[in-house]
């Protein structure tokens, strides 16, 4: 057992099972059009890594025979990818809940103007990224003009209805802007409404903290700085028993653009794919051996059990 496996038995008496697969979550590719200096994944604008309409319709299949409570799409930036509207159409056609997550900027993209309104009409929850309600602090992780990008495609949704009218949810994440744990996120809501309605009247149905994961550029940049130790031992400290049983990995499965399988994200961003014994590709996908499979885990999960916890919907806890 590796070191989290241990002391999730040792302090928690628990087992790193899966319990359910509610939440179907699958990453078009790693093509975006920002370069995010805490992105888990390394995605950019030269990233060509995309899924294939193949593969999109072994995930379609499966989310028929799954069905899961929600599919979860993300990346990179999915409104790049070209099978997008019609991947979304067939999912919902096959009367799945679908939420897709965002950084904005792209809804500005020449050619995805329309895009805003083609969610709308099929009830997409978008899930939106803006690291801080802060021009500065936004701008320095994602590079100048992001943060008035982000206002104006913020204002566009609401000018559509999103954040403000029943079944047009828009989420917005909030990640810390250095080696630190993000704070309760209830109170952190409160700020980010107030700083943008008083700012800009820009409404959002709720935000969602998420820890930066020890992975991908913010590890980088942290290694650059000689914190990396330092910010292992905050996580492993912060270790809270009481986020085990909500860990994302432990409610879904995660599809990769090249249609392999993982437990979540994370492990994605890692290549750490299903335990040994599992089926490894969305082509083979069985329901039955999914629910309840053996989780494999690292020192990164240390990242979801901290503090409050962390997951791709937001805190675990509240304070």
């Amino acid at each position: 057992m590796n070191a989290f496996e241990q002391r999730i038995q040792r302090d928690c008496s628990l087992d790193m099972d899966n319990l359910d697969l509610n939440i179907f979550q699958i990453n078009l590719g790693f093509k975006c059009n920002l370069q995010c200096s805490h992105c888990h994944l390394e995605c950019g604008p030269a990233r060509q890594e995309m899924m294939t309409w193949e593969t999109m319709e072994h995930v379609i299949e499966t989310a028929i025979r799954l069905q899961p409570e929600k599919v979860d799409i993300t990346g990179g930036a999915p409104e790049l990818h070209p099978h997008l509207r019609r991947f979304i159409s067939e999912i919902k056609d096959a009367g799945r809940e679908v939420q897709s997550r965002t950084n904005l900027t792209v809804l500005l993209e020449p050619g995805l103007e329309d895009l805003p309104l083609f969610f709308k009409d099929n009830q997409i929850k978008l899930v939106a990224s803006l690291p801080c309600y802060l021009e500065e602090e936004v701008n320095n992780r994602r590079g100048n003009g992001t943060y008035k990008k982000c206002i104006t495609a913020l204002r566009k949704l609401n000018n559509l209805g999103y954040g403000i009218e029943p079944g047009l949810g828009l989420d917005l994440v909030y990640n810390p802007g250095g080696p630190f744990l993000p704070p309760d996120q209830n109170q952190l809501e409160h700020d980010y409404k107030r700083e943008l309605q008083e700012r800009f009247g820009i409404q959002f149905s709720r935000l969602l903290t998420i820890t930066n994961m020890p992975i991908g550029r913010f590890w980088k940049n942290l290694k650059r700085q000689e914190k990396e130790g330092e910010y292992m031992q905050l996580l492993t400290r912060g270790f809270n028993c009481s986020t085990v049983p909500d860990l994302m990995c432990r409610h879904q499965i995660c599809v990769a653009w090249d249609g392999k399988l993982y437990d979540c994200d994370f492990n994605l961003a890692l290549g750490l794919s299903l335990s040994p014994g599992l089926p490894q590709r969305i082509s083979d996908f069985e329901p039955a051996v999914m629910a309840g499979r053996w989780i494999r885990t690292g020192d990164h999960c240390f990242g979801c059990t901290a503090g409050l916890g962390s997951s791709c919907g937001g805190a675990l806890l509240s304070e």
